[in-house]
């Protein structure tokens, strides 16, 4: 009998989720450094040397890769030999790590748990609960695959009840396009199949747990029908150009996981849950002989890329632009802003909408100004503001009319693509959408010189900052005529695969 004491297994959590903070999984680092150097895009390759230059400073300077630390998942298989030496239960161990390292003051994290989901909304400020998956398994160790999973990548999570005779593939093929670019791609495709609907979806979630090998199996080649499926749907979702950050180019996947259970002859349950440009999840087990030991990476994991702004970006004054300046700024355009840029995401947006429905008066005029989608890290030791990368900018659609049309808003910047109507009212309106790089948190933060909180200081992360920044990178993805990069980037970038292959099909011939 192996007896696991309750403060290793605590300590073993907290000391997991400050590690996978701020390391890349080694595996992801060597295929994303791969998919840098293949890429021929140069939007999509500037974003992943961004991403890869972010990961390495976040190896070097302990501070998390994104600004969305995550909502932690763990899978906890406990030997039936083991018993546990302490009072709480294996939940509560968990969420007693996960409040450690969230609270952990020297890289604190971002707290983005809320209780009661359908009514206040309240933040619990230590990012518990977790989502805990126990299982009891034959032996005397205890093993802990945890993670911490964003919200962008997340909320593309997709489930289908199929017939038994139809498409995986087909399926696959339908659905990513529709999740856009808010996940973050260049990730990962987690895949489960079988089972019962929840279980297809637990399937998925713990696929993505597993390393990244796809470099491997297309070397040696499927060796039964879960890797055929792998290969294929790797090959036709990279086809289908989407690329780094939905702006077009070859990488958008870099492996795809599946896992598998039996089900019912009338079914055929599938799932599938992404993994972002933030990748983080650890391995560990305990034995009995005290906590995990988690060994930190080599810095010759990372490649030399070492990214820098472009000499052609243009460098865009925040507090002198005008409604006149940007009518020349083109889709996959990229500016340095500098000068004052207000904050606000989800829940300062409807507090606006909330104060301007009762005739209140905002804090704040907005007329001419632009708005960073944001929820930053606390900042730490003499930084500005914590990690800060941009979050999904279409939760914000709903909101857009009132925005730029009721409060005079210039510009808007986030990730991801926006919606139909938005679009048509940035066109009516004369303004933009810009995108920062999702993945490229602590980066983007170093151009964040001060920060000061303006409004709703009550909704913490989610309270209306004035940043003052200096050659912030960013990319325009929507003008003042309603072109979308989102659309003509992955457009063309297919058109430009599937020309390639032709090509090649004919050469061979």
């Amino acid at each position: 009998m192996t007896t696991i004491k309750q403060e290793d297994f605590i300590a073993s959590v907290a000391d997991a989720l400050q590690y996978i903070s701020y390391y890349h999984p080694a595996d992801f680092i060597h295929a994303l450094a791969e998919a840098h150097r293949l890429e021929q895009s140069p939007a999509a390759k500037d974003a992943i040397a961004q991403i890869l230059t972010n990961s390495r400073m976040c190896a070097e300077g302990k501070r998390p890769l994104c600004q969305d630390t995550g909502i932690v998942v763990a899978f906890v298989k406990v030997g039936m030999q083991v018993r546990f030496e302490g009072d709480l239960t294996l939940e509560q161990m968990v969420n007693e790590g996960v409040r450690r390292a969230y609270l952990l003051p020297d890289n604190k994290l971002r707290a983005s748990i809320v209780s009661d989901p359908v009514g206040k909304r309240l933040n619990t400020k230590d990012n518990t609960p977790a989502v805990v998956h126990v299982s009891l398994v034959q032996g005397d160790k205890v093993e802990v695959s945890i993670a911490a999973k964003g919200g962008g990548s997340e909320n593309k999570a997709k489930l289908a009840m199929l017939n038994p005779n139809e498409s995986i593939v087909d399926w696959i093929l339908e659905v990513v396009p529709t999740m856009g670019a808010g996940w973050c791609p260049p990730g990962m495709l987690g895949i489960g199949i079988g089972g019962t609907a929840e279980k297809a979806v637990l399937l998925a979630k713990e696929s993505l747990m597993a390393p990244i090998d796809m470099h491997e199996l297309k070397a040696r080649g499927a060796q039964n029908r879960l890797e055929e499926l792998r290969l294929e749907i790797f090959e036709k979702v990279n086809n289908l150009g989407i690329g780094a950050q939905g702006l077009g180019g070859l990488a958008t996947v870099l492996d795809v996981k599946i896992l598998d259970y039996p089900t019912h002859a009338a079914s055929l349950p599938v799932a599938i849950i992404p993994n972002c440009a933030a990748t983080r999840h650890v391995h560990f087990e305990l034995d009995g002989s005290g906590a995990a030991v988690l060994e930190a990476p080599s810095l010759s994991d990372w490649p030399d890329v070492n990214w820098t702004p472009s000499a052609e970006s243009l460098r865009v004054n925040l507090d002198t632009i005008s409604r006149t300046d940007i009518q020349s700024w083109k889709p996959g355009q990229t500016l340095l802003l500098s000068g004052k840029l207000l904050t606000g995401r989800d829940a300062a947006h409807k507090r606006m909408s909330t104060m301007l429905q009762k005739g209140e008066k905002l804090p704040i005029d907005f007329t001419n100004r632009f708005i960073y989608y944001v929820g930053p890290v606390d900042a730490v030791r003499d930084e500005a503001v914590g990690p800060a990368g941009p979050t999904t900018a279409t939760r914000m659609d709903d909101y857009t009319e009132m925005m730029l049309g009721e409060l005079g808003l210039l510009g808007m910047v986030g990730k991801a693509e926006r919606g139909e109507e938005t679009i048509a009212g940035i066109a009516k309106h004369q303004s933009v959408y810009l995108t920062a790089v999702g993945g490229a948190a602590y980066l983007v933060s170093k151009a964040i010189k001060k920060a000061e909180v303006l409004a709703f200081s009550d909704l913490g992360m989610e309270a209306i900052y004035e940043f003052t920044v200096q050659d912030m990178p960013v990319t325009v993805a929507v003008d003042t005529h309603g072109q979308s990069v989102h659309s003509s980037g992955p457009d063309e970038w297919k058109q430009r695969i599937a020309q390639g292959k032709t090509i090649a099909i004919q050469a061979v011939s």
